[in-house]
C-alpha cells in the first residue's frame, strides 16, 4: 500500500502550469514544510516535502493556497528520474495529491500570517471574513460547488 497523510504549511505560493493540447491540464506543484515530532537540542526542524496536484485539485491550490497556510493533504508517493542538462542522473521524490483541505481556519491563518510577516507575500483570494455570520461558521457563495475538487 502506498499512501502517505502530511500536515504542514505552504514554503511559498503553488506553481501551476497547463499541459499543452486540447484539454489542458492544471499541474500545480508546492512544498510542505512538515514539522519533526521529535527535535534535537531543542531546535526546531522540519522535513520540506514536494507535492503535486493535478487537474481540478491543481485549480483549487492555485485559488485557495498561498504561503504559509496550513493544509492537510493525503496522495501516494512516487519516485522518477530524469538526466539534466550536464548529463548526470537525476532522482525526485513528490506525493502525488488525492484530496487536499485546510488545516486551520481563516482567523489561525490570519495570525500565523501577521506572526510571520516576511513569509507572507500576498493575502488569499478566499471570500472575506464578513461573510461569517454570528455563530462563527462562513456564509458559501451560490456556485462555488462548482469550484470545489471533492463534489
Amino acid at each position: 500500500m502506498n499512501k502517505v497523510i502530511l500536515m504542514g504549511r505552504l514554503t511559498r505560493d503553488p506553481e501551476v502550469r497547463y499541459s499543452a493540447g486540447e484539454n489542458a491540464l492544471a499541474i500545480a506543484r508546492y512544498t510542505l514544510a512538515v514539522d519533526r515530532r521529535f527535535r534535537r537540542d531543542g531546535e526546531a526542524s522540519a522535513d520540506f516535502i514536494n507535492c503535486v496536484a493535478f487537474g481540478r485539485s491543481a485549480e483549487f491550490a492555485e485559488k485557495y493556497f498561498r504561503q504559509g497556510l496550513k493544509i492537510a493533504i493525503t496522495g501516494r508517493i512516487q519516485t522518477g528520474s530524469y538526466t539534466n542538462r550536464d548529463g548526470q542522473k537525476v532522482y525526485t521524490t513528490e506525493v502525488v495529491v488525492e484530496d487536499q483541505e485546510f488545516a486551520e481556519s481563516k482567523a489561525a491563518s490570519d495570525n500565523y500570517a501577521a506572526s510571520h510577516p516576511q513569509q507572507r507575500s500576498a493575502e488569499p483570494s478566499m471570500p472575506s471574513p464578513s461573510a461569517a455570520s454570528a455563530d462563527g461558521f462562513m456564509n458559501i457563495p451560490d456556485g462555488i460547488d462548482e469550484e470545489l475538487p471533492f463534489i
